[in-house]
Protein backbone atom coordinates (compact mmCIF):
# COMPACT_ATOMS: atom_id res chain seq x y z
CA UNK A 1 0.00 0.00 0.00
CA UNK A 2 1.58 3.21 -1.00
CA UNK A 3 1.54 6.49 0.92
CA UNK A 4 -1.53 8.31 -0.18
CA UNK A 5 -3.38 5.83 1.68
CA UNK A 6 -1.49 4.52 3.79
CA UNK A 7 -3.35 5.83 6.65
CA UNK A 8 -6.51 4.32 5.29
CA UNK A 9 -9.66 6.64 5.65
CA UNK A 10 -12.66 5.65 7.95
CA UNK A 11 -14.95 5.85 5.33
CA UNK A 12 -13.86 2.30 3.96
CA UNK A 13 -14.96 0.90 7.10
CA UNK A 14 -14.77 -2.70 6.00
CA UNK A 15 -11.33 -2.62 7.31
CA UNK A 16 -12.26 -1.55 10.93
CA UNK A 17 -14.50 -4.06 11.11
CA UNK A 18 -12.63 -7.15 13.00
CA UNK A 19 -12.49 -10.61 11.38
CA UNK A 20 -11.46 -12.24 14.38
CA UNK A 21 -14.04 -13.49 17.03
CA UNK A 22 -11.90 -14.79 19.19
CA UNK A 23 -11.81 -11.41 21.65
CA UNK A 24 -15.00 -9.86 21.01
CA UNK A 25 -18.50 -10.60 19.58
CA UNK A 26 -19.11 -9.96 15.60
CA UNK A 27 -20.57 -6.56 14.38
CA UNK A 28 -23.84 -5.55 13.40
CA UNK A 29 -24.89 -5.22 10.12
CA UNK A 30 -25.34 -1.62 9.67
CA UNK A 31 -23.00 -1.51 6.02
CA UNK A 32 -26.19 -3.31 4.53
CA UNK A 33 -28.46 -0.50 5.37
CA UNK A 34 -27.12 3.13 4.36
CA UNK A 35 -23.73 3.83 1.91
CA UNK A 36 -20.61 3.52 4.02
CA UNK A 37 -19.36 7.25 4.20
CA UNK A 38 -22.88 8.35 5.45
CA UNK A 39 -23.08 5.81 8.08
CA UNK A 40 -19.54 6.48 9.39
CA UNK A 41 -20.01 10.35 9.78
CA UNK A 42 -23.77 10.33 10.58
CA UNK A 43 -24.32 6.97 12.23
CA UNK A 44 -22.15 4.66 13.59
CA UNK A 45 -20.95 6.71 16.13
CA UNK A 46 -23.75 6.51 18.76
CA UNK A 47 -22.97 3.50 21.56
CA UNK A 48 -20.28 2.13 23.19
CA UNK A 49 -20.69 -1.19 20.94
CA UNK A 50 -19.72 0.70 18.34
CA UNK A 51 -16.49 1.38 19.83
CA UNK A 52 -15.84 -1.86 20.57
CA UNK A 53 -16.08 -3.06 17.20
CA UNK A 54 -13.45 -0.59 16.11
CA UNK A 55 -11.42 -2.23 18.93
CA UNK A 56 -11.75 -5.55 17.93
CA UNK A 57 -10.64 -4.57 14.25
CA UNK A 58 -7.60 -3.03 16.09
CA UNK A 59 -6.25 -6.17 17.37
CA UNK A 60 -7.64 -8.45 14.08
CA UNK A 61 -5.09 -6.51 12.26
CA UNK A 62 -2.62 -6.87 14.30
CA UNK A 63 -3.03 -10.56 14.06
CA UNK A 64 -3.08 -10.75 10.54
CA UNK A 65 -0.65 -13.10 7.85
CA UNK A 66 1.31 -9.83 7.24
CA UNK A 67 1.95 -8.05 10.29
CA UNK A 68 3.07 -11.52 11.82
CA UNK A 69 5.08 -12.52 9.12
CA UNK A 70 7.25 -8.80 9.37
CA UNK A 71 7.30 -9.44 13.08
CA UNK A 72 9.34 -12.44 12.51
CA UNK A 73 11.32 -11.38 9.42
CA UNK A 74 11.86 -8.09 11.10
CA UNK A 75 12.83 -9.88 13.91
CA UNK A 76 14.63 -12.88 13.40
CA UNK A 77 15.28 -12.95 9.91
CA UNK A 78 18.26 -11.20 9.56
CA UNK A 79 19.89 -12.51 13.06
CA UNK A 80 22.27 -15.76 13.34
CA UNK A 81 19.42 -17.49 14.64
CA UNK A 82 17.56 -18.54 11.49
CA UNK A 83 18.77 -19.81 8.07
CA UNK A 84 16.76 -21.28 4.60
CA UNK A 85 14.86 -24.30 5.64
CA UNK A 86 13.41 -26.61 3.14
CA UNK A 87 10.19 -24.80 1.65
CA UNK A 88 12.39 -20.96 1.00
CA UNK A 89 11.70 -21.72 -2.89
CA UNK A 90 8.57 -20.81 -2.22
CA UNK A 91 9.39 -17.39 -0.91
CA UNK A 92 12.13 -15.76 -2.68
CA UNK A 93 11.84 -12.21 -1.23
CA UNK A 94 12.89 -14.26 2.21
CA UNK A 95 15.56 -15.83 0.45
CA UNK A 96 17.39 -12.05 -0.29
CA UNK A 97 16.81 -11.03 3.32
CA UNK A 98 18.28 -14.15 4.57
CA UNK A 99 21.36 -13.37 2.39
CA UNK A 100 21.66 -9.68 3.10
CA UNK A 101 20.59 -8.95 -0.66
CA UNK A 102 17.57 -7.00 0.34
CA UNK A 103 16.59 -3.92 -1.49
CA UNK A 104 13.85 -1.22 -1.40
CA UNK A 105 11.45 -3.22 -3.88
CA UNK A 106 11.74 -6.28 -1.41
CA UNK A 107 8.16 -6.78 -0.29
CA UNK A 108 9.28 -7.40 3.17
CA UNK A 109 10.60 -3.56 3.30
CA UNK A 110 6.64 -2.72 3.67
CA UNK A 111 4.81 -0.96 6.20
CA UNK A 112 1.29 -0.23 4.86
CA UNK A 113 0.03 -2.81 7.47
CA UNK A 114 1.17 -1.26 10.69
CA UNK A 115 0.03 1.91 9.55
CA UNK A 116 -3.31 0.97 8.75
CA UNK A 117 -3.91 -0.21 12.60
CA UNK A 118 -1.92 3.05 13.73
CA UNK A 119 -5.03 4.84 11.80
CA UNK A 120 -7.46 2.21 13.09
CA UNK A 121 -6.53 3.50 16.58
CA UNK A 122 -6.62 6.84 15.76
CA UNK A 123 -10.22 6.69 15.03
CA UNK A 124 -10.97 5.06 17.90
CA UNK A 125 -9.58 7.96 19.98
CA UNK A 126 -10.85 10.29 17.90
CA UNK A 127 -14.40 9.24 18.11
CA UNK A 128 -14.16 8.04 21.57
CA UNK A 129 -15.38 11.05 23.48
CA UNK A 130 -18.29 12.12 20.93
CA UNK A 131 -19.64 8.35 21.40
CA UNK A 132 -19.30 9.01 25.58
CA UNK A 133 -21.65 12.29 24.60
CA UNK A 134 -23.82 9.91 23.34
CA UNK A 135 -24.64 7.20 25.60
CA UNK A 136 -24.76 7.35 28.83
CA UNK A 137 -24.10 3.50 29.08
CA UNK A 138 -20.34 4.41 28.26
CA UNK A 139 -18.83 5.98 31.00
CA UNK A 140 -15.97 8.41 31.29
CA UNK A 141 -13.51 5.58 33.20
CA UNK A 142 -14.32 3.15 29.99
CA UNK A 143 -13.64 5.66 27.36
CA UNK A 144 -10.30 6.80 29.21
CA UNK A 145 -9.46 2.92 29.33
CA UNK A 146 -10.49 2.15 25.62
CA UNK A 147 -7.85 5.69 24.75
CA UNK A 148 -5.42 4.11 26.57
CA UNK A 149 -5.93 0.93 25.20
CA UNK A 150 -5.75 2.72 21.59
CA UNK A 151 -2.64 4.61 22.40
CA UNK A 152 -0.71 1.60 23.52
CA UNK A 153 -1.49 -0.46 20.31
CA UNK A 154 -0.78 2.50 18.39
CA UNK A 155 2.63 3.06 20.06
CA UNK A 156 3.41 -0.69 19.47
CA UNK A 157 3.41 -0.38 15.76
CA UNK A 158 5.03 2.72 16.06
CA UNK A 159 7.67 0.93 18.16
CA UNK A 160 8.18 -1.74 15.50
CA UNK A 161 8.54 0.70 12.35
CA UNK A 162 10.75 2.60 14.19
CA UNK A 163 13.04 -0.38 15.59
CA UNK A 164 12.58 -1.63 11.95
CA UNK A 165 13.58 1.66 9.72
CA UNK A 166 14.60 4.50 12.73
CA UNK A 167 12.84 7.51 10.71
CA UNK A 168 9.45 6.91 9.85
CA UNK A 169 6.18 9.44 9.17
CA UNK A 170 4.62 9.79 12.80
CA UNK A 171 0.77 11.11 13.02
CA UNK A 172 -1.29 11.09 15.57
CA UNK A 173 -3.63 12.44 13.75
CA UNK A 174 -6.83 10.16 12.14
CA UNK A 175 -7.50 10.74 7.81
CA UNK A 176 -10.97 11.12 7.18
CA UNK A 177 -10.53 13.38 3.80
CA UNK A 178 -8.87 12.97 0.79
CA UNK A 179 -7.61 17.01 1.18
CA UNK A 180 -5.99 15.92 4.31
CA UNK A 181 -2.05 16.04 3.60
CA UNK A 182 -0.61 12.33 3.91
CA UNK A 183 2.70 12.75 2.62
CA UNK A 184 4.52 13.04 5.09
CA UNK A 185 8.68 13.83 6.04
CA UNK A 186 9.95 11.03 8.56
CA UNK A 187 10.03 12.02 11.98
CA UNK A 188 13.44 11.16 13.75
CA UNK A 189 13.60 8.15 15.82
CA UNK A 190 14.25 9.56 19.17
CA UNK A 191 12.08 12.16 18.99
CA UNK A 192 8.93 9.27 17.86
CA UNK A 193 10.22 7.39 20.87
CA UNK A 194 9.89 10.20 23.48
CA UNK A 195 6.56 10.68 21.66
CA UNK A 196 5.54 6.93 22.70
CA UNK A 197 6.80 7.06 26.60
CA UNK A 198 5.18 10.58 27.08
CA UNK A 199 1.93 8.91 25.71
CA UNK A 200 1.82 5.68 27.47
CA UNK A 201 3.48 7.48 30.55
CA UNK A 202 0.03 9.90 30.19
CA UNK A 203 -2.39 6.77 29.75
CA UNK A 204 -0.71 3.93 31.77
CA UNK A 205 -2.96 4.87 35.30
CA UNK A 206 -6.65 4.51 33.02
CA UNK A 207 -5.43 1.08 31.55
CA UNK A 208 -7.33 -1.90 32.70
CA UNK A 209 -5.66 -4.05 35.60
CA UNK A 210 -7.60 -6.97 35.67
CA UNK A 211 -10.09 -8.37 33.56
CA UNK A 212 -12.63 -10.48 34.61
CA UNK A 213 -11.78 -14.79 35.39
CA UNK A 214 -15.04 -14.65 33.27
CA UNK A 215 -12.41 -13.38 30.49
CA UNK A 216 -9.50 -15.16 30.74
CA UNK A 217 -8.20 -14.27 27.20
CA UNK A 218 -8.79 -11.00 27.66
CA UNK A 219 -6.12 -10.54 30.85
CA UNK A 220 -3.01 -11.39 28.26
CA UNK A 221 -5.04 -11.05 24.78
CA UNK A 222 -5.70 -7.06 25.38
CA UNK A 223 -3.06 -4.19 26.25
CA UNK A 224 -3.59 -3.70 30.10
CA UNK A 225 -1.41 -1.87 32.34
CA UNK A 226 0.49 -4.62 33.08
CA UNK A 227 1.28 -4.06 28.48
CA UNK A 228 1.82 -0.72 28.58
CA UNK A 229 4.71 -0.89 31.68
CA UNK A 230 6.51 -3.70 29.76
CA UNK A 231 6.04 -1.69 26.59
CA UNK A 232 7.61 1.28 28.49
CA UNK A 233 10.73 -0.97 30.43
CA UNK A 234 11.65 -1.72 26.76
CA UNK A 235 11.09 2.10 25.14
CA UNK A 236 13.16 3.19 28.48
CA UNK A 237 15.82 1.10 27.77
CA UNK A 238 16.36 2.08 24.13
CA UNK A 239 16.37 5.29 25.39
CA UNK A 240 19.16 4.30 27.90
CA UNK A 241 16.95 6.04 30.61
CA UNK A 242 18.45 2.83 32.98
CA UNK A 243 16.40 4.08 36.25
CA UNK A 244 12.83 4.24 34.34
CA UNK A 245 13.48 0.72 32.53
CA UNK A 246 14.45 -0.58 36.34
CA UNK A 247 11.36 1.29 37.60
CA UNK A 248 8.58 -0.10 34.92
CA UNK A 249 10.13 -3.41 35.06
CA UNK A 250 10.14 -3.80 38.92
CA UNK A 251 5.99 -2.69 38.35
CA UNK A 252 5.58 -5.63 35.77
CA UNK A 253 7.23 -8.59 37.73
CA UNK A 254 5.50 -6.93 41.33
CA UNK A 255 1.85 -6.97 39.36
CA UNK A 256 2.87 -10.89 38.53
CA UNK A 257 3.64 -11.93 42.09
CA UNK A 258 0.60 -10.70 42.99
CA UNK A 259 -1.21 -12.12 40.55
CA UNK A 260 0.59 -15.34 40.95
CA UNK A 261 -0.11 -15.20 44.56
CA UNK A 262 -3.83 -14.54 43.96
CA UNK A 263 -4.24 -17.90 42.16
CA UNK A 264 -2.46 -19.69 44.78
CA UNK A 265 -4.26 -18.41 47.16
CA UNK A 266 -7.46 -19.77 45.31
CA UNK A 267 -6.48 -22.72 43.85
CA UNK A 268 -4.97 -25.78 45.82
CA UNK A 269 -3.37 -27.18 43.27
CA UNK A 270 -1.53 -24.35 41.81
CA UNK A 271 0.60 -24.79 45.80
CA UNK A 272 2.34 -28.44 44.47
CA UNK A 273 2.85 -27.13 40.72
CA UNK A 274 4.93 -24.29 42.11
CA UNK A 275 6.39 -26.23 45.50
CA UNK A 276 9.79 -24.71 45.37
CA UNK A 277 9.54 -23.33 42.11
CA UNK A 278 10.14 -19.58 43.53
CA UNK A 279 12.92 -20.23 45.68
CA UNK A 280 14.88 -21.88 42.12
CA UNK A 281 13.67 -18.65 40.55
CA UNK A 282 14.65 -16.39 42.85
CA UNK A 283 11.59 -15.27 44.37
CA UNK A 284 10.39 -14.72 40.82
CA UNK A 285 6.90 -15.67 39.85
CA UNK A 286 7.96 -17.41 36.38
CA UNK A 287 6.26 -20.77 35.39
CA UNK A 288 7.12 -24.03 36.74
CA UNK A 289 8.88 -26.30 34.49
CA UNK A 290 8.99 -29.49 35.94
CA UNK A 291 6.22 -31.87 34.79
CA UNK A 292 7.47 -34.69 37.42
CA UNK A 293 10.15 -35.55 39.34
CA UNK A 294 12.69 -36.32 36.27
CA UNK A 295 10.38 -34.62 33.26
CA UNK A 296 10.79 -30.96 32.26
CA UNK A 297 8.76 -28.85 29.87
CA UNK A 298 5.50 -27.43 31.84
CA UNK A 299 6.66 -24.09 30.52
CA UNK A 300 6.59 -24.50 27.26
CA UNK A 301 3.15 -26.14 27.21
CA UNK A 302 1.70 -23.23 29.34
CA UNK A 303 3.01 -20.46 27.87
CA UNK A 304 3.49 -21.10 24.15
CA UNK A 305 0.70 -24.82 23.84
CA UNK A 306 -2.29 -23.43 26.65
CA UNK A 307 -1.54 -19.94 25.50
CA UNK A 308 -3.14 -17.23 28.86
CA UNK A 309 -0.03 -18.34 31.03
CA UNK A 310 0.57 -16.07 33.73
CA UNK A 311 3.94 -15.31 32.81
CA UNK A 312 2.37 -13.60 29.16
CA UNK A 313 2.10 -10.21 29.33
CA UNK A 314 0.56 -9.35 25.72
CA UNK A 315 0.00 -11.87 23.27
CA UNK A 316 -2.26 -11.71 19.98
CA UNK A 317 -4.65 -14.82 19.95
CA UNK A 318 -5.75 -17.64 17.68
CA UNK A 319 -7.99 -20.03 17.95
CA UNK A 320 -7.59 -23.61 18.09
CA UNK A 321 -9.92 -25.08 15.97
CA UNK A 322 -7.50 -27.47 14.10
CA UNK A 323 -9.51 -27.80 10.82
CA UNK A 324 -8.75 -23.69 10.56
CA UNK A 325 -11.95 -22.91 8.81
CA UNK A 326 -14.09 -20.47 10.56
CA UNK A 327 -11.19 -18.59 13.00
CA UNK A 328 -8.17 -17.21 12.21
CA UNK A 329 -4.78 -18.97 12.56
CA UNK A 330 -1.55 -18.51 12.61
CA UNK A 331 -0.16 -18.83 9.19
CA UNK A 332 2.89 -17.24 9.28
CA UNK A 333 4.40 -19.20 12.37
CA UNK A 334 3.04 -22.40 9.77
CA UNK A 335 4.67 -21.04 6.72
CA UNK A 336 7.74 -19.96 8.19
CA UNK A 337 8.33 -22.40 10.89
CA UNK A 338 6.70 -25.56 9.61
CA UNK A 339 4.18 -27.59 10.19
CA UNK A 340 3.47 -31.72 9.99
CA UNK A 341 3.19 -31.80 6.00
CA UNK A 342 5.62 -28.84 5.30
CA UNK A 343 9.56 -28.16 5.91
CA UNK A 344 9.28 -24.82 7.04
CA UNK A 345 11.16 -21.60 5.03
CA UNK A 346 12.99 -20.94 8.24
CA UNK A 347 15.06 -23.52 9.70
CA UNK A 348 17.72 -22.98 13.26
CA UNK A 349 20.98 -21.83 11.69
CA UNK A 350 24.38 -23.94 11.73
CA UNK A 351 24.98 -22.19 14.84
CA UNK A 352 21.99 -22.85 16.92
CA UNK A 353 22.27 -26.80 15.85
CA UNK A 354 25.74 -26.77 16.11
CA UNK A 355 26.09 -25.71 19.60
CA UNK A 356 25.10 -28.76 20.98
CA UNK A 357 27.78 -31.08 19.78
CA UNK A 358 30.61 -28.51 21.09
CA UNK A 359 31.91 -29.36 24.16
CA UNK A 360 33.31 -26.09 25.01
CA UNK A 361 33.34 -22.17 23.88
CA UNK A 362 29.68 -22.37 22.87
CA UNK A 363 28.06 -19.70 21.24
CA UNK A 364 24.80 -19.15 22.82
CA UNK A 365 24.54 -22.15 25.40
CA UNK A 366 26.67 -21.58 28.65
CA UNK A 367 29.11 -24.37 28.87
CA UNK A 368 29.02 -25.18 32.14
CA UNK A 369 24.98 -26.00 32.27
CA UNK A 370 24.18 -26.36 28.73
CA UNK A 371 23.88 -30.60 28.58
CA UNK A 372 20.88 -29.32 31.09
CA UNK A 373 19.13 -26.43 29.62
CA UNK A 374 16.11 -28.12 28.41
CA UNK A 375 15.55 -24.71 26.22
CA UNK A 376 17.74 -26.05 23.81
CA UNK A 377 14.85 -29.19 22.89
CA UNK A 378 12.00 -26.64 23.30
CA UNK A 379 13.70 -24.04 20.48
CA UNK A 380 14.59 -26.75 17.69
CA UNK A 381 14.70 -30.39 17.32
CA UNK A 382 18.02 -31.10 16.68
CA UNK A 383 17.41 -34.35 14.68
CA UNK A 384 15.08 -32.92 12.29
CA UNK A 385 16.77 -29.65 12.14
CA UNK A 386 13.41 -27.73 12.52
CA UNK A 387 12.19 -25.35 14.93
CA UNK A 388 10.01 -26.79 17.64
CA UNK A 389 8.81 -23.76 19.15
CA UNK A 390 5.43 -22.73 18.62
CA UNK A 391 5.14 -25.61 15.93
CA UNK A 392 5.07 -29.14 18.45
CA UNK A 393 2.04 -28.90 20.91
CA UNK A 394 3.97 -31.16 23.20
CA UNK A 395 7.96 -30.66 23.99
CA UNK A 396 9.28 -33.04 27.12
CA UNK A 397 12.60 -33.40 28.18
CA UNK A 398 13.76 -36.55 30.60
CA UNK A 399 16.97 -35.76 32.60
CA UNK A 400 19.24 -38.55 33.62
CA UNK A 401 18.81 -38.85 37.23
CA UNK A 402 22.09 -40.44 37.91
CA UNK A 403 24.71 -38.38 35.40
CA UNK A 404 23.48 -34.63 35.63
CA UNK A 405 23.82 -33.97 32.14
CA UNK A 406 22.71 -36.69 30.55
CA UNK A 407 19.72 -36.94 28.82
CA UNK A 408 16.98 -40.42 28.04
CA UNK A 409 14.13 -39.67 25.28
CA UNK A 410 15.72 -36.55 24.76
CA UNK A 411 12.41 -35.98 22.20
CA UNK A 412 9.18 -36.61 23.12
CA UNK A 413 7.82 -34.33 20.24
CA UNK A 414 3.63 -34.24 18.88
CA UNK A 415 3.51 -31.43 15.67
CA UNK A 416 0.28 -29.76 15.86
CA UNK A 417 -1.40 -32.54 13.12
CA UNK A 418 -4.69 -32.69 10.74
CA UNK A 419 -4.15 -28.84 9.98
CA UNK A 420 -3.97 -27.13 6.76
CA UNK A 421 -0.02 -25.64 5.77
CA UNK A 422 -1.53 -22.26 6.37
CA UNK A 423 -3.54 -22.96 9.87
CA UNK A 424 -1.64 -23.23 13.38
CA UNK A 425 -3.17 -21.99 16.88
CA UNK A 426 -0.29 -21.02 18.58
CA UNK A 427 -0.57 -17.43 20.18
CA UNK A 428 1.96 -15.31 19.13
CA UNK A 429 3.59 -13.35 22.49
CA UNK A 430 4.72 -9.91 22.23
CA UNK A 431 5.78 -9.43 25.95
CA UNK A 432 5.98 -12.34 28.84
CA UNK A 433 7.88 -11.65 31.80
CA UNK A 434 11.01 -13.35 31.26
CA UNK A 435 11.64 -10.74 28.64
CA UNK A 436 10.87 -8.14 30.82
CA UNK A 437 13.21 -9.89 33.38
CA UNK A 438 16.32 -9.87 31.07
CA UNK A 439 15.27 -6.17 30.25
CA UNK A 440 16.11 -5.20 33.65
CA UNK A 441 18.94 -7.34 33.88
CA UNK A 442 20.19 -4.94 31.14
CA UNK A 443 19.72 -1.54 32.62
CA UNK A 444 21.58 -2.42 35.64
CA UNK A 445 24.63 -3.57 34.05
CA UNK A 446 24.47 -0.44 31.47
CA UNK A 447 24.57 1.56 34.61
CA UNK A 448 27.60 0.02 35.85
CA UNK A 449 30.79 1.81 34.90
CA UNK A 450 33.72 0.76 32.68
CA UNK A 451 37.65 -0.12 34.63
CA UNK A 452 38.79 -2.93 36.60
CA UNK A 453 40.14 -0.86 39.60
CA UNK A 454 38.98 -1.50 42.98
CA UNK A 455 36.92 1.25 43.37
CA UNK A 456 35.20 0.63 39.98
CA UNK A 457 34.61 -3.18 41.41
CA UNK A 458 32.92 -2.45 44.40
CA UNK A 459 30.27 0.20 42.69
CA UNK A 460 29.54 -1.70 40.18
CA UNK A 461 28.73 -5.14 42.53
CA UNK A 462 25.25 -4.01 43.48
CA UNK A 463 24.28 -3.05 40.04
CA UNK A 464 26.11 -6.76 38.43
CA UNK A 465 24.58 -8.36 41.70
CA UNK A 466 21.18 -7.40 40.94
CA UNK A 467 21.53 -8.37 37.22
CA UNK A 468 22.85 -11.34 37.76
CA UNK A 469 19.92 -12.37 39.94
CA UNK A 470 17.32 -11.72 37.25
CA UNK A 471 19.50 -13.75 34.64
CA UNK A 472 20.25 -16.74 36.91
CA UNK A 473 16.51 -17.06 37.87
CA UNK A 474 15.19 -17.17 34.13
CA UNK A 475 18.64 -19.91 33.59
CA UNK A 476 17.43 -21.73 36.61
CA UNK A 477 14.25 -22.30 35.15
CA UNK A 478 15.30 -24.18 32.21
CA UNK A 479 17.75 -26.62 34.20
CA UNK A 480 15.85 -29.69 33.87
CA UNK A 481 17.63 -31.33 37.00
CA UNK A 482 16.57 -31.45 40.39
CA UNK A 483 19.30 -30.38 41.90
CA UNK A 484 20.67 -27.36 40.16
CA UNK A 485 23.74 -26.95 42.35
CA UNK A 486 26.23 -28.05 40.48
CA UNK A 487 24.90 -26.60 36.87
CA UNK A 488 23.44 -23.43 37.73
CA UNK A 489 25.26 -20.49 36.81
CA UNK A 490 27.82 -18.75 39.48
CA UNK A 491 28.12 -15.02 39.58
CA UNK A 492 32.01 -15.30 40.02
CA UNK A 493 32.18 -16.62 36.17
CA UNK A 494 30.64 -12.81 35.33
CA UNK A 495 32.82 -10.31 37.44
CA UNK A 496 33.37 -7.36 35.12
CA UNK A 497 30.55 -5.29 33.18
CA UNK A 498 31.53 -6.85 30.12
CA UNK A 499 31.00 -10.04 30.59
CA UNK A 500 28.06 -9.38 32.66
CA UNK A 501 26.63 -7.50 29.14
CA UNK A 502 27.19 -11.07 27.25
CA UNK A 503 25.59 -13.43 29.31
CA UNK A 504 22.80 -11.38 29.54
CA UNK A 505 22.71 -11.15 25.74
CA UNK A 506 23.12 -15.08 25.57
CA UNK A 507 20.40 -15.28 27.95
CA UNK A 508 18.14 -13.52 25.82
CA UNK A 509 18.97 -15.23 22.77
CA UNK A 510 18.46 -18.28 24.46
CA UNK A 511 15.22 -17.48 25.70
CA UNK A 512 13.49 -15.45 23.29
CA UNK A 513 14.56 -17.40 20.62
CA UNK A 514 12.63 -17.53 17.39
CA UNK A 515 10.27 -14.83 19.43
CA UNK A 516 10.88 -11.92 16.84
CA UNK A 517 13.64 -10.83 19.33
CA UNK A 518 17.27 -11.29 18.57
CA UNK A 519 17.63 -8.82 15.06
CA UNK A 520 16.11 -5.73 17.48
CA UNK A 521 18.68 -6.99 20.99
CA UNK A 522 21.64 -6.26 18.39
CA UNK A 523 20.22 -3.21 16.64
CA UNK A 524 19.55 -1.92 20.35
CA UNK A 525 23.29 -2.58 21.37
CA UNK A 526 24.54 -1.24 18.14
CA UNK A 527 22.75 2.35 18.56
CA UNK A 528 23.71 2.28 21.95
CA UNK A 529 26.99 1.63 21.59
CA UNK A 530 27.79 3.98 18.07
CA UNK A 531 29.27 0.76 16.38
CA UNK A 532 28.31 -2.22 14.76
CA UNK A 533 30.50 -4.56 16.46
CA UNK A 534 27.95 -7.51 18.20
CA UNK A 535 25.63 -7.13 14.93
CA UNK A 536 29.02 -7.34 13.36
CA UNK A 537 30.29 -10.90 15.17
CA UNK A 538 26.56 -12.45 14.97
CA UNK A 539 26.69 -11.51 10.83
CA UNK A 540 30.15 -13.53 10.85
CA UNK A 541 28.39 -16.77 12.32
CA UNK A 542 26.03 -16.73 9.65
CA UNK A 543 25.68 -19.05 6.59
CA UNK A 544 25.19 -17.03 4.12
CA UNK A 545 26.86 -16.78 0.73
CA UNK A 546 28.23 -13.53 0.00
CA UNK A 547 29.75 -13.61 3.86
CA UNK A 548 32.65 -10.69 2.97
CA UNK A 549 30.09 -8.48 1.09
CA UNK A 550 28.09 -8.45 4.10
CA UNK A 551 30.69 -8.19 6.69
CA UNK A 552 32.46 -4.79 4.85
CA UNK A 553 28.35 -3.18 4.66
CA UNK A 554 27.32 -4.01 8.51
CA UNK A 555 30.46 -1.73 9.37
CA UNK A 556 27.81 1.03 8.57
CA UNK A 557 25.53 2.18 11.35
CA UNK A 558 22.98 3.09 8.35
CA UNK A 559 22.99 -0.79 7.86
CA UNK A 560 21.52 -2.43 10.09
CA UNK A 561 17.96 -0.40 9.58
CA UNK A 562 15.75 -1.81 6.55
CA UNK A 563 15.52 0.25 3.54
CA UNK A 564 12.12 2.39 2.58
CA UNK A 565 10.43 0.14 0.23
CA UNK A 566 10.73 2.07 -3.66
CA UNK A 567 6.64 2.32 -4.17
CA UNK A 568 6.51 4.86 -0.76
CA UNK A 569 9.31 6.78 -2.10
CA UNK A 570 8.10 7.35 -5.75
CA UNK A 571 4.30 8.92 -4.03
CA UNK A 572 5.91 10.61 -0.94
CA UNK A 573 8.24 12.81 -2.05
CA UNK A 574 9.30 13.84 1.38
CA UNK A 575 10.66 10.62 2.00
CA UNK A 576 14.62 9.93 2.17
CA UNK A 577 16.12 6.25 1.45
CA UNK A 578 18.42 4.84 3.80
CA UNK A 579 21.82 6.07 3.01
CA UNK A 580 23.08 2.37 3.36
CA UNK A 581 20.19 0.97 0.50
CA UNK A 582 21.26 4.44 -2.27
CA UNK A 583 18.35 4.83 -4.37
CA UNK A 584 16.60 1.23 -3.96
CA UNK A 585 16.17 0.93 -7.67
CA UNK A 586 18.76 -2.20 -7.83
CA UNK A 587 17.69 -5.38 -7.85
CA UNK A 588 20.85 -6.80 -6.26
CA UNK A 589 24.04 -4.81 -4.32
CA UNK A 590 26.32 -6.28 -6.53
Amino acid sequence: MRSYNIYKKVKGLALLVPFSGLLFSSCSDFLEIKPQNEIVLEDFWNEKADIDAIVAGCYSGLEADPIIRRMIVWGEGRSENVMAGGSIDKDVNLAYVLNENITAMNPYTTWDGFYNIINRCNTVIHYAPTVAERDPGYTESEMNATIAEMKALRSLCYFYLIRTFRDVPYTEEVYLDDDQKMDLPATPFYTILDNLIADLEGVKENAITRYPTTKPQYQTGRITKCAIYAMLCEMYLWKQDYDNCIRCAEWVINDKLSLAKEQQANTTSMSSLNSGNFDRTNGYPLVNNALGSTTYGNAYSSIFVNGNSTETIFELVYDNDEAGKTMLGNSAVSVFYGNNTNAGELQPSTVVIGDYALTSGRVIYEDKNMKSDSRFFVNCNTSAEVIAKYTYKNIMVTAGSSTPGSWINKYEFAKISNVDHHYNSSNWIIYRLSDIMLLEAEAYCMKAKEGSDLETEASNKPLLDAAFKLVQAVNNRSIAQNNIATVQLAREDYKTKAQMEDLIYRERQRELMFEGKRYYDLVRCSMRDGNTQRLSQAMARRDITNGEFVQNFFKKIDAIFWPINNDELKVNKNLRQNPSFGSGENQSYE
